[in-house]
């Protein structure tokens, strides 16, 4: 039976939402994200923009096998056919990625279905009334993966998440470091690439993470 959408009984959106590097070697990447998982993280997005079709299929399907593991959630960047292919659990898409309201209709009520919203909130209330479950503002801070992007304030966050009613993902540059500020600003999850996967030891750094997530929710 389907469970309704937003009743998903293996992860809420909410807390640290790991998000995978451009490497090619795949069992580097399954054997990291492991150690992340172990952790308690369950939410994972697969991305990865330099890897062939054939290469990207290989790891998603690997990274499938492994969130089920862990009872954690896979959404795939900015591929909503790689998503169904593989059977993830939802999909991302930037503003240039896909209309939102056909990727609701190709995914169906049971799957997640993220955007990307940078810097403007009236993206965030266009994303959620075409169906979107949760939405990203970014970059708060100097990113490695996008050192180009575009600043973002963190008063976006709540203001965003008034504006849509969804909960709200932040990304850019964030560290163990500054990511407080951002929790306390409104974010239900953070979205991490370097700070983890590059880390001398990720679960340690995923451990402190989904810690101030764990402050948040003491009363």
């Amino acid at each position: 039976m389907t469970e309704p959408l937003g009743m998903h009984s293996r992860a809420p959106l909410r807390g640290l939402y790991a998000i995978t590097p451009d490497w090619s070697d795949t069992r580097r990447l399954l054997t990291v994200t492991e150690v992340i998982l172990a952790t308690g993280c369950r939410l994972l997005q697969y991305r990865n923009k330099v890897a062939s079709d054939c290469h990207r299929q290989e790891q998603a399907v690997a990274l499938r096998g492994l969130t089920r593991r862990f009872d954690a959630l896979l959404i795939i960047n900015d591929d909503l056919d790689l998503a169904l292919d593989c059977e993830a659990d939802g999909v991302h898409l930037g503003e240039d990625d896909g209309e939102l309201a056909q990727a609701r209709s190709r995914l169906g009520a049971d799957k997640i279905l993220g955007a990307s919203c940078y810097q403007d909130v009236a993206l965030a209330e266009k994303a959620a009334r075409a169906g979107a479950d949760y939405v990203a503002f970014g970059s708060f801070f100097p990113s490695p993966s996008k050192p180009q992007a575009r600043r973002a304030q963190p008063h976006l966050l709540s203001r965003g998440k008034m504006v849509s009613g969804k909960p709200v993902c932040a990304i850019g540059g964030i560290t163990p470091d500054n990511a407080p500020v951002l929790v306390k600003a409104g974010a239900d999850m953070v979205a991490v690439i370097s700070a983890l996967y590059d880390a001398p030891d990720p679960g340690a750094v995923a451990r402190q993470f989904i810690s101030y997530f764990d402050q948040e929710d003491t009363p």
